[in-house]
């Protein structure tokens, strides 16, 4: 089961390595890292989807599952959305850094326990 969401784990950890890169580059951004974090994002996210429409083919679809999953869903579109108001300017800078913080932090809580219940370690 972990195996299956090496190579999504593995682009997820290397988004937030590139991300943190941006960051500390500061502004104007550059354009490379930046090209680099957003690609990387979406490969993870891609990746992912794959893994768990496979396991979700093969598992019960519990109501909670789905929920956590839409939780996820939402999670990466307001990290690309942050990320992109961020870097064009757009509203307000603080909140959209909260928001692009905030975001992984939840995404990771609710993929840690849609794994663990389709390994059946959360009843």
């Amino acid at each position: 089961m972990v195996s299956k969401f090496l190579l999504p784990g593995i682009a997820f950890i290397l988004t937030l390595a590139f991300g943190f890169s941006v960051t500390h580059v500061g502004k104007p951004y550059n354009v490379a890292l930046f090209n680099v974090h957003k690609l990387i994002a979406l490969g993870a996210v891609v990746a992912t989807v794959i893994q768990l429409t496979n396991l979700l083919k093969s598992a019960d679809a519990l109501a909670l599952i789905i929920v956590l999953l839409v939780v996820a869903a939402l999670c990466v579109i307001a990290l690309f959305a942050s990320g992109a108001l961020m870097s064009m300017d757009k509203l307000d800078y603080a909140l959209m850094l909260t928001i692009h913080r905030v975001a992984p932090v939840v995404l990771v809580i609710a993929m840690v326990v849609v794994m663990l219940m389709l390994k059946g370690g959360l009843s």
